[in-house]
């Protein structure tokens, strides 16, 4: 079995909301990394020398190849990374090796079985 890891970085509060949706597109669970800090295209705003910036959040999916693509698109609907700037990106790659992962092994065989 091949998988993808799929970085997620969203705001803080969306959170919750991509973790369901990509748990209900086939991902088994994630790991989350709080209060990352990223910059765009444009610098953040300052207030008397206080960056306004919201809170980002490091979503890390490991994911089943042939669901990766379909998890990696709710999260972008979800989030709505597309539709505004400065929300966040989300990006897969390929995983050459895991472990640790067994028991999600025997769960996903049978569900990439129906897809296919």
């Amino acid at each position: 079995m091949h998988f993808k890891l799929i970085l997620a970085f969203v705001d803080d509060k969306m959170t919750d909301r991509v973790m369901d949706a990509a748990r209900e597109a086939g991902a088994t669970g994630a790991t989350i990394i709080s209060n990352a800090r990223g910059e765009g295209l444009e610098r953040s705003k300052t207030f008397f020398g206080l960056t306004l910036e919201t809170q980002r959040d490091v979503v890390l999916f490991l994911v089943e190849e042939h669901l990766s693509r379909r998890i990696l698109e709710t999260i972008n609907r979800v989030a709505r990374l597309e539709e505004r700037p400065g929300t966040g990106i989300a990006i897969q790659i390929d995983v050459e090796d895991a472990v640790g992962v067994r028991h999600q092994v025997e769960e996903l065989t049978h569900v990439i079985e129906d897809e296919l």
